[in-house]
């Protein structure tokens, strides 16, 4: 890509259609991480939750929250 091409589309603002499947992506994106990273949760021991700094209740409560609840 070139300086100017890269000028242009960070000068030009998407079409509509473009912004709502970008919105989109993201959205699901950030679903799927929270999926993920729940499920991971679920599996830590003790030991494992103590050195990222939670107790067992804050993580069960964390991972018990479906993926589109922040």
């Amino acid at each position: 890509m070139t300086q100017i091409s890269a000028y242009a589309l960070s000068t030009h603002p998407l079409p509509p259609i473009s912004r709502v499947l970008l919105r989109l992506t993201l959205v699901a994106v950030t679903w799927e991480m929270r999926r993920r990273t729940r499920l991971t949760l679920r599996h830590l021991d003790d030991h494992m939750l103590t050195d990222i700094g939670l107790d067992t209740l804050a993580a069960s409560t964390e991972a018990a929250k479906p993926f589109w609840q922040a």
